[in-house]
Formats: C-alpha cells, structure tokens, sequence
C-alpha cells in the first residue's frame, strides 16, 4: 500500500477539505473513493495517461476531487478562468487539446456557447445539474466502483498565464513521469519548505483556478492536512474561517491584505488570528505599508515567495528576514537569480534590470516556440518577464513587469512604486499607473484609480492624490493626471489586467 493511501486509511473520516460557505465535509476516504471513481470514468470514455481534461468551474466541492481523480489516473488537467470570455475559453480547451470539458450549471450560461467550438472534445460534463448538450458528470461517474483503476499514475496541471500582459499561454513545465503517490522534487520542497503535514489546517480564500491556490491545497490534501475552501474572498469572512477552524497555514495576494486591513477597526480586531503559524503571499508587489501592518497584526507569521506558474524559479523571505530588508522577495531557493540588461549583459548590484533563473526547472509555451525561445537568453536561463534587482546579500526586490515599463523622454519608469503609494491613500479602493500617448514625451504617467467612495471623484480629488503621491516620490514617477473609475479589472489572484486599461489611452494609435 502506497504511503498516501496508508494515511487515508489510518483516519478515513478525517475532514480532506472543506467548503466554507455551505460548511459540507468530504473526509478523506470519501475523497479517495470519488477519486477512484472518477478515473474509471475518464478510462471509459477512452482518456489515456497524458490526455488532456479542461475544467470551467467556480469553487465548489467537486474542484479537487476532479483535480484527484485526474492525480491519479495520469491525466493532464487545466483549470480556467471564470472570468474569460467565450472566445478566450474556446483558444483554451483547443490549445491544451482537452478531451473532455468539465463545466458547471452555475455556468451553463457560457459552457452553451462553447458546445460547438470544442471539436476536439468527446465528452462534455456538467455538474449540478444538466443542460442540451452535457451530460451530468454525478450520474455517468456513480456506477463505477470505489477501488483504484489498475494503471494508476501520477498527473499534472497544464495551467494558462492570466492574461494581465496579452493572450493567455499554455505554461508546459517539463515533468518526468511518476506512479500515482510521488511528487516532482518541487513538491516535496515547498511541503518540507512550509510544514505541511496532517496537523495542518489550511485555508484557501482564492479561486482554484489559479495556480498558486490549485498547487497549494493539491500539496496540503496530499501532506494529510484538511483544507478550507472559500467559495468567494471575503475580508471579513476570511478572519472569522480563521478563528472558527484554528487555521494554521493559508496563501493570499496584496489586495486581500489591503480588503481586510481597510476593514473597521472593531471588526478586524475582533477574530482570534492567533492559531496562524504561516501566511504564505505572492502573486503581486506588496506595499511597504502593507506588509508591516499585516506583521504587527499577525505576528511574524508572513512568508512571501515569488515565482511564476512557470516553475522556473523560487526565491522566499520570511518576516523577521523581510524586517531588514523591506521590500525584499527573498534569496532563490531553487534556481540562480541573473539580472540583465536589455543586450543581455549582467547589470550591477542594485540595478534593476530583467529577472532570469539558471539552474532552474525548465518550461515552454505550449505550441508557442516562439514564445518560448522568447523567454530563453542566449546563456539558456529562462524569465517571465519580470524587472528586479540584487543587493550585495542577493535578496530580490522586484520593479515592475517589463511589459509594464513606461519610457517617457527616454526615462525608464516603473508604475508599481506610484500604485504602492496610491493605494494606501484613506480614500482610495485600487490604483492603477501606465504611460499614455504623449507627443512631446512619446508616454505620459497616469493614474487611473478607484475611490471608496465615488461620490468623492473630480478635480480636487484628482488635486490631492497627485499632491499625495509627490510626498513620498520624485515627481517624474507620479502621475501627471488622475482619471476615476468604478472598478479596475484584476484576476480575483490579485493581478491587475493593466492591458485592458491600457486599450482606453492607445486604442487608434500605432503602439496598440
């Protein structure tokens, strides 16, 4: 019997996970028997090891399962965005070359649009509840039996970039093959890195689709621990999981730290946090501000890491580490951090330049070479297009995206460090900074924000918050101009899909 099996069967009713909001239990055992379920299902309908399964779901208690059965029958499983549009969708489940489409009836409404724009899908699965066109994934999946397929073997996610800088990629990472139990040496790294192990409680407020949230609940149900799904973040909800279930790990994006700190003070302080021994956070550039609040608040529990869902690379930083070198992403832990400059040479310590890693786990661009060799420097390190920089200990500390770069009169400005300053305003909800056309200057910095309350927007705002960011920053790196808007587009990860703001000011122009 397999080790993972062993601990099932040593405490069957042991809670696997979770659903904050409906409160349902799956234990351990019944997660192992749907499990086993569902890989005979997916061998009924022809899928071999390696085949390719898409999932369009929101959270719900059927998420992971599907992520285990695919685990355990050598399937390749991608997870795709709620918030994409059809089309986007649709380039998807035909570039990753799913077999089968796994949806919803909470998303009926675009799953019946795609019916007939997945040609290369044979089995379109719905659950709860069935629409024309689907059929329900409860009832093909009930009559098989609750014992293990006989070719069993370890799969993989095959996960999609969020589209914050262009078309969403297919992000291939080179795993070797595996029995069913055996984790890549990534996996068990980030396991021992964090303590994941049956004590674990872990909670999980983001959308499984993501990478971060999927592949750290995914290690957590196979290191024993019982997981905490949120169906939806909620600042408030957040702390109260915590305290009701004694949380010990969880992982979070900037902006649920700025959502709950943001929250009255009666009610952010009335939770009992103190069980939490981790809070892991990536995804974005967190705020100064931000950070040491969370660390007074919570103690230093925050451990901050930065990686892509490429893989290629990992740096962390623990509080007391991130207290003398505020700012900081951490040292790499896998993978040698190079700095270069636009031609390829090593920039100096303290200047920034683009972030690759040597020595790392390799990737490509599914059925993009070209992107792929993009991403490649002539020395075969890899990078996913971030700027940052060394200081003489080697800590990372990350600028902004290359993509998000702004060359106004032939000076290099990076709009994170104005969005870090904004977004601590009292009055202001979400920040966005990017270059618009300028024709003296070539790009212009704006401010593009969102306020707490919109009744406050116009001139004088506009006045204070230009003033407001000039107190901590040069005036080259502020925004010229502020406009307002109601709600900037972020992935629920916390990204800021600055393109699509980006399209209001360039739409017409040559550099669109």
């Amino acid at each position: 019997m397999i080790e993972i099996r062993k601990n099932i069967f040593d405490n069957p009713d042991k809670p696997a996970y979770i659903m904050a909001g409906s409160g349902e239990v799956v234990t351990r055992m019944q997660l192992e028997e749907r499990g086993n379920q569902g890989a005979h299902l997916f061998r009924s309908l022809g899928l071999k090891t390696r085949d390719h399964i898409a999932i369009f779901m929101e959270n719900n208690r059927h998420y992971l399962e599907l992520c285990s059965v695919a685990s355990r029958c050598g399937l390749v499983y991608t997870a795709i965005s709620t918030h994409l549009k059809v089309a986007e969708i649709e380039y998807i489940v035909n570039n990753c070359g799913a077999k089968a489409f796994i949806t919803s009836k909470a998303l009926s409404g675009t799953a019946l649009e795609l019916i007939d724009k997945m040609p290369n899908v044979s089995a379109r699965l719905m659950i709860g509840g069935v629409m024309e066109g689907f059929e329900s994934y409860e009832m093909k999946v009930a009559p098989f039996p609750t014992t293990p397929i006989t070719d069993e073997a370890s799969g993989q996610d095959m996960l999609y970039s969020s589209g914050t800088t262009g078309r969403p990629k297919g992000i291939k990472v080179n795993y070797v093959d595996l029995p069913y139990g055996e984790l890549i040496d990534s996996g068990k790294l980030v396991i021992a890195l964090y303590g994941f192990d049956e004590e674990t409680v872990y909670l999980s407020p983001a959308p499984l689709y993501h990478a971060a949230p999927l592949r750290f609940c995914m290690l957590n149900l196979y290191a024993g621990a019982t997981v905490i799904v949120m169906e939806k973040f909620d600042a408030a909800q957040s702390l109260a999981l915590i305290e009701k279930y004694k949380v010990t790990h969880s992982q979070w994006v900037p902006t649920m730290f700025v959502r709950m700190i943001k929250l009255p003070e009666a009610e952010r302080t009335r939770y009992d946090v103190s069980s939490l021994k981790i809070a892991i956070h990536a995804a974005a550039p967190i705020p100064i501000p931000v950070k040491k609040k969370m660390i007074d608040w919570w103690g230093p529990v925050l451990f901050e890491y930065y990686a892509g869902t490429e893989a290629n690379g990992y740096t962390q930083i623990n509080s007391e580490e991130w207290l003398t070198h505020k700012g900081s992403v951490g040292r790499a832990l896998w993978g040698k951090i190079h700095i270069v400059d636009e031609q390829g040479k090593d920039m100096r310590m303290g200047e920034p330049g683009l972030i690759y890693f040597g020595e790392g786990q390799d990737f490509e661009y599914h059925f993009d070479t070209e992107k792929t060799e993009a991403s490649r420097s002539p020395k075969g390190w890899t990078t996913i297009g971030d700027i940052g920089y060394l200081d003489e200990e080697g800590y990372l500390y990350l600028t902004d995206r290359q993509a998000n770069m702004i060359i106004s009169g032939g000076v290099n400005i990076y709009p994170q460090e104005a969005e870090n300053v904004l977004i601590m305003h009292p009055e202001v909800e979400d920040a966005a900074v990017l270059g618009v056309p300028n024709e003296e200057f070539g790009e212009e910095v704006k401010g593009v924000v969102q306020l707490r309350d919109g009744s406050l927007a116009g001139p004088e705002m506009e006045q204070e918050l230009v003033a407001y960011c000039q107190s901590s920053l040069a005036r080259l790196k502020c925004p010229r101009t502020i406009d307002f808007d109601d709600d900037l587009p972020r992935t629920p990860t916390g990204k800021l899909l600055k393109r699509l703001i980006k399209d209001r000011y360039w739409k017409g122009t040559k550099n669109i």
